[in-house]
């Protein structure tokens, strides 16, 4: 076949450099903006942080520098006028923005404090006990077994090898060290089953306490077999009165079944700026940037001032810079302006969840956001990811708004959050002795006028980590 030239006219979208950091920005939350800010400002000579903006060296108010930042759009400064917003009682946010200031102490989440895990909690005390090193050894094998809730599943066998001393430790000169971190603090670490991590929180409960003698033996003998046997077979099992039997129950109710969870670490997502606030004024809902979402930057009019009188290679290098900061300054603006724009859409579909709660939420997706606004659902989609919004009810994300829906039986819609709430009001009000079943619960939400299959239940139950029937089983 002859090949030959062919011309067709299409049209395609270009991602201009300008429309990639517009997007990228967009996507970024507040503390990840800061960081972007700051290495663009130090890597650009025309952008200046605002406050550190050079002072004039003369009184001509011509010359003097003027910042060119960012500013909210103008509906929202009306807003702020109308509702004395600066006065509104402790919905300020300043977040850092890397200035290097005098006042500076390096980054926030840098400050916090850092919890120590179980394994330094244990490994802390167990320097502080008087052991031999031998003793010292095998405890630093038991302890780097433990794990987080604060149970030893591991074999003697596996710790035993894990050692090597010379000779290898028998099973009774490991359980001899057990013993010794099974009084350390917390009481009950080192367990190797619940029995035996009640037991051990017994055994430090004074000998007169009302029940303790009998909260023993059903620890040790009832307590797989008592969700079902409940206060009547531990009264026939073990041969005492009722109210024997309560007190008993009531102490072991007391203690902890996981010990190891006192004590970890910080999560790692703990920390989070929100980058808008929601209040309530004159029974009206309200947003605003958060302080800090749009940090002020100006333009560096020194530099500026160069490109008259640089010759044609550096007039041609600032004036590259003076362009990249221009972007950067305009595509700020944009970003908070498609922020309010989703937030204020979110006020107005979700008025209901900001006063009474997630049972209160509204089937919402990305489309019908995208499709109120006028923007494309991608671009709701980066406005939304890894972003929060003060509110009244505190810190929510953006993605908490949106549910998907369920069509109930009067012709609505019911989200999915608000089902889920729905069944664990259920849960919490069955009886403990006799929990519902999935399909209980189905009917259940029937009648409710919320048609589910006990499929879904199963799935909202388990997204919400609560054990099916048979788990549930509680004694009274």
């Amino acid at each position: 076949m002859k090949p030959r030239l062919q011309t067709s006219l299409g049209q395609h979208l270009v991602l201009t450099p300008q429309l990639r950091q517009a997007l990228h920005l967009l996507q970024l939350p507040v503390i990840e903006l800061e960081a972007e800010i700051a290495a663009a400002v130090e890597s650009n000579p025309l952008l200046d942080w605002a406050e550190d903006a050079p002072a004039a060296a003369t009184d001509d108010k011509e010359d003097a520098p003027e910042p060119v930042a960012p500013e909210a759009p103008a509906d929202s400064r009306e807003w702020e006028a109308a509702s004395d917003w600066p006065d509104s009682g402790g919905f300020e946010y300043t977040a850092g923005s890397g200035r290097g200031g005098e006042d500076d102490e390096g980054d926030a989440a840098s400050r916090m404090a850092q919890s120590e895990t179980l394994h330094d909690h244990l490994a802390w005390q167990l320097h502080l006990s008087h052991l031999s090193p031998r003793d010292l050894q095998i405890g630093a094998a038991l302890i780097d077994a433990i794990e987080d809730d604060g149970y030893l599943r591991a074999p003697f066998s596996e710790i035993a090898a894990a050692l090597h001393p010379d000779p290898a430790p028998g099973d009774d000169e490991i359980l001899a060290v057990l013993r010794q971190i099974q009084r350390f603090d917390p009481v009950g670490v080192g367990a190797r089953d619940l029995a035996e991590c009640l037991a051990i929180q017994l055994d430090t409960v004074a000998a007169d306490t009302p029940g303790r003698e009998l909260a023993v033996r059903i620890a040790a003998e009832l307590i797989d077999r008592l969700p079902r046997l409940g206060v009547p077979g531990v009264c026939e099992q073990l041969g005492c009165s009722t109210a024997e039997a309560e007190t008993a129950l009531a102490l072991l109710r007391s203690l902890d079944p996981r010990p190891g969870s006192q004590i970890g670490d910080v999560p790692s997502d703990n920390y989070v700026v929100p980058d808008c606030v929601i209040v309530r004024r004159n029974g009206v809902w309200l947003a605003m940037l958060a302080n800090g979402s749009l940090p002020r930057l100006t333009i560096h009019q020194a530099y500026q001032r160069m490109i008259q009188h640089a010759s044609g290679e550096d007039a041609g290098y600032l004036r590259g810079r003076l362009q990249e900061a221009r972007w950067l300054l305009k595509n700020l603006e944009a970003r908070g302006e498609t922020l309010l724009k989703v937030v204020r859409c979110l006020i107005r579909e979700q008025s209901g969840f900001l006063e009474f709660g997630a049972r209160a939420l509204r089937p919402l997706t990305l489309r019908a956001v995208a499709a109120e606004i006028g923007m494309h659902e991608s671009t709701v989609s980066r406005a939304v990811a890894r972003k929060y919004v003060h509110t009244p009810r505190g810190t929510i994300a953006l993605r908490d708004f949106f549910a998907s829906g369920i069509e109930t039986g009067g012709g609505g819609e019911a989200s999915s959050v608000a089902i889920q709430q729905m069944i664990r009001g259920l849960i919490e009000a069955e009886d403990p002795r006799k929990p519902l079943s999935d399909a209980r619960l189905a009917e259940s939400l029937k009648a409710s006028g919320v048609p589910v299959a006990r499929r879904t239940v199963a799935k909202y139950r388990e997204a919400m980590h609560i054990g099916a029937s048979h788990e549930r089983i509680r004694i009274n």
